[in-house]
């Protein structure tokens, strides 16, 4: 996986009940732009992501 900061990532539920995230790329650690990514949720709060194989890239235009 590979994003860039302004990218928004897509994270599916594995859960029957628990709503998919949607989060924005602030900051990306990895080199060549890898994992793992300092990101912003909708609801406001920032988590270091190390993104699964349920994540999905939204590349910014």
């Amino acid at each position: 996986m590979h994003a860039v900061i302004g990218d928004h990532l897509h994270i599916k539920s594995a859960t029957v009940g628990r709503p998919e995230q949607d989060c924005e790329v602030l900051e990306v650690r990895g080199p060549s732009g890898e994992p793992p990514y300092r990101v912003r949720f909708d609801d406001g709060h920032e988590s270091l992501l190390f993104p699964g194989t349920d994540c999905l890239v939204e590349h910014r235009d």
